[in-house]
């Protein structure tokens, strides 16, 4: 009796090793809206391949770039849902979901270099700001750049006013909008993936994107100018659907932030040479002429934008845009 149970008790635990031994990896669905040879594209791709190698194959990473598997508008639902587990969105995209502070990068000529830009993410403003997604379900990981915002259309835009009647397509913010409204010009909210064939087809005559996202997106072939207002950024926060991150063992989390830790730094470190060398293709290519300012034309600019500051206060937080003050000594 005494040996039967033995040889039972030994062969449930090696069907235990066994299953235990071909147990399937844990699968991470990164979904992102842009294309594969972007900062944010190859961050994530980046991010796989340490993520697969440090785990030992514990964790498989799959990307979705290109709105592959959600719409611009419809990945944050996805993430909260569980069905994507990790997501890189414009920080744009928190302002609809009720975190507004987020949206205090979304305010024109707040940043004027990336070392001010990363003074806010990279200190307490930027821990404080992921601290207020937990309630939405949402882990923040790291905030990834993309990135000085131009202005493009088919019209030579040298001054503030040149914008006025122009239907310029903004990402969904309402802060955005009062950006563009300040310029006199029409705001059209429309998801990234639709950006091309709005400009195509003239439902939007413009739009505002760091050089990368417009050679990528083929921009170039659809706007005759574009000009170097650099006016604001295009910040990406790298989050993750909170449940799903709680549940991982401790090793593999922790071993995750090491790699997340390490791909920033990689995104951050390629995002500016990728944008002189899509601006330099927009060049060759002969299709869109670069308008360079003056440093009159743009104090212009930004004398007529910054007034956005004081209009959103109500909306973003007075405390944050005075933290970020504080932190880059911007004076409006």
């Amino acid at each position: 009796m005494k040996l039967g149970f033995s040889l039972a008790l030994a062969a449930a635990a090696m069907l235990a090793l066994g299953s235990a031994s071909a147990q399937q990896p844990i699968v991470i669905k990164f979904s992102h809206v842009v294309a594969l040879d972007t900062p944010k594209g190859k961050g994530a791709e980046y991010f796989k391949k340490l993520a697969e190698e440090r785990t030992k194959g514990r964790v498989k990473v799959e990307v979705y770039p290109n709105s592959q598997l959600y719409k611009d508008g419809e990945e944050m639902e996805a993430l909260q849902l569980g069905s994507v587990q990790m997501l890189a969105p414009s920080v744009a995209k928190f302002g609809p979901l009720g975190v507004r502070e987020f949206e205090v990068f979304d305010l024109p000529y707040i940043f004027a270099t990336y070392a001010d830009l990363h003074k806010v993410t990279d200190g307490p403003v930027g821990k404080l700001l992921f601290q207020k997604l937990e309630s939405k379900g949402i882990v923040g990981l790291a905030f990834w750049d993309n990135g000085f915002k131009d202005f493009s259309a088919n019209k030579a835009l040298k001054l503030p006013g040149d914008a006025k009647g122009l239907k310029m397509r903004i990402q969904s913010s309402n802060v955005l909008e009062a950006e563009i409204r300040a310029l006199n010009g029409l705001p059209q909210k429309m998801a990234f993936s639709e950006v091309y064939q709005g400009l195509q087809t003239g439902v939007v005559d413009g739009t505002e994107n760091p050089p990368s996202n417009f050679y990528t997106q083929k921009m170039h072939e659809v706007q005759k100018y574009l000009t170097m207002t650099d006016h604001g950024v295009i910040e990406y926060a790298v989050i993750v659907n909170k449940k799903f991150w709680d549940g991982l063992p401790a090793d593999i989390r922790a071993t995750l932030e090491g790699a997340m830790k390490d791909a920033t730094k990689f995104a951050d470190d390629i995002a500016k040479k990728e944008n002189d060398d899509a601006l330099e293709a927009v060049k060759k290519s002969g299709k869109t002429q670069v308008i360079v300012l003056s440093a009159d034309e743009k104090a212009a600019w930004k004398k007529a934008l910054v007034v956005v500051h004081q209009e959103q206060e109500s909306r973003i937080g007075k405390d944050i845009i005075q933290a970020v003050y504080k932190e880059t000594g911007f004076k409006p």
